[in-house]
């Protein structure tokens, strides 16, 4: 119980020491989390084939900037011994939600479901195997370890907390240019940031997020979260 408590909200984040410094904290949390995201959209048509660079950049940011904080720390960046206890919750849950999501593929883009690895099992598995190592680890970096650490103190609770990083989750994927896959990303991210309020573990976040995403490739939804729509 006290491992729980040393990594349960609101303790996350580090606090700046004056109303000036939290003012400044905000204002750069609207300008990486709401801002940005808008102008990516806005820009999307240039920033085509970037995507992974864009995202590896931020990955390297939140880092560099979470290794030279004092306050925070190290053992989130993995903390294996949290995943660990946590596994059972995010298997569990993932069955109950995944059956449900799967049928009704199946029942409203019959053309779709399953078409990926049907049509292209060789990219399909490498795909899934690298999907968990390339995008969700540095999205889990940048969205919940250092969102977490770095504007945990503007928020009054772990609930306020969890649904803004949700929000903030679904808006960067307004990139794709269709509503289903920032819907889809604010109820991931829903699930990912009430994950890592409990662990503190950004192995267990990466791992639940790169779940979620090898499932969604393979139902034939993943087409709302390669295909680039400009209307």
């Amino acid at each position: 119980m006290s491992d729980l408590q040393d990594i349960s909200l609101p303790a996350i984040g580090s606090r700046p020491v004056s109303r000036f410094g939290l003012a400044l904290r905000a204002l750069e949390c609207l300008g990486l989390f709401v801002l940005f995201p808008l102008v990516v959209y806005w820009k999307r048509a240039s920033l085509i084939g970037l995507f992974f660079p864009v995202l590896f950049g931020l990955a390297v940011l939140a880092l560099v900037v979470l290794l030279f904080d004092r306050s925070f720390e190290k053992k989130r960046l993995w903390n294996a011994r949290q995943a660990v206890r946590r596994m059972p919750i995010i298997w569990v849950r993932f069955a109950l939600l995944a059956i449900p999501v799967s049928l009704y593929v199946w029942w409203a883009k019959p053309e779709r479901f399953l078409g990926f690895p049907r049509e292209n099992r060789e990219m399909w598995m490498v795909v899934m195997v690298l999907y968990p190592l390339l995008s969700a680890y540095p999205q889990e970096l940048f969205f919940r370890t250092f969102f977490f650490h770095r504007y945990g103190c503007l928020f009054p609770s772990p609930t306020v907390m969890i649904v803004v990083n949700a929000l903030a989750f679904g808006l960067a994927h307004l990139f794709f240019g269709n509503w289903i896959a920032p819907v889809l990303s604010t109820a991931g991210g829903l699930l990912f940031a009430h994950t890592y309020s409990r662990t503190g573990s950004t192995l267990a976040v990466t791992v639940e997020h790169g779940l979620w995403g090898d499932f969604i490739f393979t139902i034939g939804l993943g087409w709302y979260f390669y295909a680039i729509s400009f209307s």
